[in-house]
């Protein structure tokens, strides 16, 4: 029998980076995703799919290990090794991927592929997991068999998606809770045309600076200071600056689920102005080409906020928009963009979307 599951892509819109410093942060699910098409083989061997790439491996030669060559292929495998090492009953099963997510555009494609893998092989082998079972899963195999220290955040987002309301993460307690999008906004993302790679060393090395600053500050987590105490504390400039922008992004995160709260919009997109300066300035995870989208965003009328979205050094930006404006503000930012930095970008209008299914 064949079995198809999607999981969607996620934006970031406050909370860069706090995840694994335990704090809190705000996504969404959006109306992109990756599909997952097929059906058990009867056998052993898994036989994957991918526009035109495509990968065998056999289970009867052991659990799946990462692979040098096809590494897109890991984020699925580390999934599968997941389950099996968990008592799972996974199987061999053939399977297409396909996606309309941007590659590189930092909307987390990878977690979506890890959430559709782990849903498609429930479905396949009739078990199930809890919704933050599947999401600690699939967070696990990017850890441990992908080798990225991500946070949960992407996994929890293209699981627990809704419509028309964004996602509340507590790192530290996991716990999920929905909060309404207010009326007359719109999401738009644009694609900076450079490339977002998570695997790069920029992101650990964000991660061990953080750490650090928490050591020294005498906590457990930068959630469990402020920013003015980061500022008295005796830290080197640049690891202040790093804890700056966590403690920053984590008042703004409990600021913007108020405001949303409340349909404030505008209030919420100056918290938006406010992450990206900060992810420019204090944890620089910024490029010239995101900085560029975003100078450009605030000068457009419609635009109440924008900023990077996901772990930065490339990708896209999110934007908060009057609704049904997004085609002109669409055209005066691709317009600009080549003027500014002589290359192309793309948007997307989005909707906050449903999680995995």
């Amino acid at each position: 029998m064949q079995m198809t599951a999607y999981a969607p892509g996620r934006v970031e819109l406050l909370g860069n980076h706090t995840d694994y410093n335990e704090g809190v942060v705000l996504s969404a699910a959006i109306d992109r995703g990756i599909t997952i098409t097929g059906e058990a083989s009867g056998g052993s061997l898994i036989s994957l799919q991918s526009a035109d790439r495509e990968v065998t491996i056999d289970l009867a030669n052991g659990l799946p290990e990462p692979l040098a060559t096809n590494t897109w292929a890991n984020y699925l495998l580390g999934v599968v090794r997941g389950l099996l090492e968990a008592g799972y009953p996974v199987a061999g099963f053939s399977a297409k991927i396909s996606s309309t997510l941007p590659t590189g555009a930092g909307l987390s494609s990878s977690a979506a592929l890890e959430v559709a893998t782990c849903l498609f092989s429930e479905k396949l082998f009739g078990f199930s997991l809890s919704p933050l079972d599947r999401a600690k899963l699939c967070k696990r195999a990017e850890n441990v068999f992908v080798g990225v220290n991500c946070g949960l955040l992407d996994q929890v987002s293209s699981v627990f998606g809704a419509e028309n309301a964004a996602i509340f993460l507590d790192c530290r307690a996991e716990t999920v809770a929905n909060v309404g999008f207010p009326d007359g906004f719109e999401l738009l993302i644009t694609d900076s045309s450079v490339k977002h790679e998570l695997t790069g060393g920029e992101y650990n090395e964000r991660r061990a600076q953080c750490f650090e600053a928490a050591k020294v500050l005498g906590v457990k987590a930068l959630r469990d200071t402020t920013s003015e105490a980061v500022l008295a504390a005796p830290l080197d400039d640049v690891v202040r600056r790093r804890a700056l922008h966590v403690t920053g992004e984590i008042e703004r995160v409990f600021r913007g689920v108020e405001l949303l709260r409340t349909g404030n919009g505008a209030g919420f997109g100056e918290l938006m102005w406010a992450s990206h300066e900060s992810s420019r300035v204090n944890f620089e995870n910024s490029t010239e080409e995101l900085d560029a989208l975003v100078e450009i965003a605030h000068q457009i009328p419609g635009v109440y906020g924008s900023r990077l979205t996901g772990g930065g050094f490339g990708g896209a930006t999110v934007s908060l928009i009057d609704a049904g404006k997004a085609d002109a503000i669409s055209s005066e930012i691709q317009k600009r963009y080549v003027e500014k930095v002589g290359i192309e970008c793309k948007t997307y209008l989005s909707r906050l979307s449903q999680g995995a299914r």
